[in-house]
């Protein structure tokens, strides 16, 4: 998948468990960790929103995307 989830890496920097974004952000930590593994195949914009929100960052720091090779 051509998409790559870092929350891991930004709860690292912001030092903050799955848990609590979980509960700050009204989101199930049970989803939340599927999405920190990349496991998800869409985010709603008012959820991505209030991750952004609870993390102080933008959505390109969660989301990036990658090129896949075409070989």
């Amino acid at each position: 998948m051509p998409i790559i989830v870092n929350l891991d890496v930004m709860l690292a920097k912001r030092k903050m468990m799955l848990k609590e974004l979980s509960e700050e952000v009204g989101v199930s930590t049970v989803n939340l960790s599927i999405l920190k593994q990349g496991k998800v195949k869409a985010i709603r914009f008012s959820t991505l929103e209030a991750i952004c929100s609870a993390l102080d960052c933008q959505p390109g720091d969660i989301l990036e995307f990658v090129e896949e090779n075409s070989e």
